[in-house]
């Protein structure tokens, strides 16, 4: 049942986003489903608490980032474990190129807090001012770890290519590499600005 201006319609449009935030933010298709549908039932608990005419979105990640928080602090702490290290006492079929896969690894090596950040600025438009509250932290602190994972993505995607292409350390990597959210729109910092 909606409240006070808020409809179904508004809610489903949200739902590519929220499954695309969710996907990247968990690692796992299953788990993100789980958790946009936590996110729904929260929501339509929480209806009272959305004011008519503020934005739907940025509310609707909010909730999403808390219970995502929520859900890993309730989990026992795991042991770090760098998955090229063990690759080959994994059992399953051979690793194949897949851009895509290569970028979501790449991703979820980021630190969640970074990997947060980038993914609501680089893969959903939004502003630092909409992430910062999101996220529930000032703006500089977004631009900060904004700076840090963009270039630690590419670092790692650098990493990628050059191993991709058999290139020594001594070789660089083409400069038409596949950087996808690493390319910084306009809107973006510099490289002074991050480090102050």
């Amino acid at each position: 049942q909606a409240a006070r201006g808020m409809n179904r319609s508004q809610v489903i449009e949200q739902l590519p986003a929220l499954r695309r935030y969710a996907r990247v933010l968990t690692g796992d298709a299953w788990a993100a489903d789980d958790l946009v549908q936590d996110t729904l039932e929260r929501a339509c608990s929480k209806w009272l608490l959305w004011r008519t005419g503020s934005d739907l979105r940025a509310w609707l990640f909010t909730l999403m980032h808390n219970l995502y928080l929520n859900q890993r602090r309730a989990l026992p702490p795991l042991q770090a474990l760098d998955i090229d290290e063990v690759q080959d006492q994994l059992p399953g079929t051979p690793p194949r190129s897949d851009d895509a896969l290569d970028l979501e690894r790449c991703l979820q090596r980021l630190p969640a807090d970074q990997r947060a950040v980038l993914l609501l600025v680089a893969m959903e438009d939004m502003g630092y001012e909409d992430t910062a509250r999101i996220l529930g932290i000032p703006v500089g602190t977004v631009m900060s770890r904004l700076f840090r994972a963009r270039r630690q993505l590419e670092t790692d995607l650098r990493d990628f290519a050059a191993k991709e292409l058999n290139l020594s350390e001594t070789d660089s990597v083409p400069d038409d590499a596949a950087l996808v959210l690493v390319a910084a729109p306009s809107k973006d910092i510099t490289d002074a600005e991050a480090e102050k």
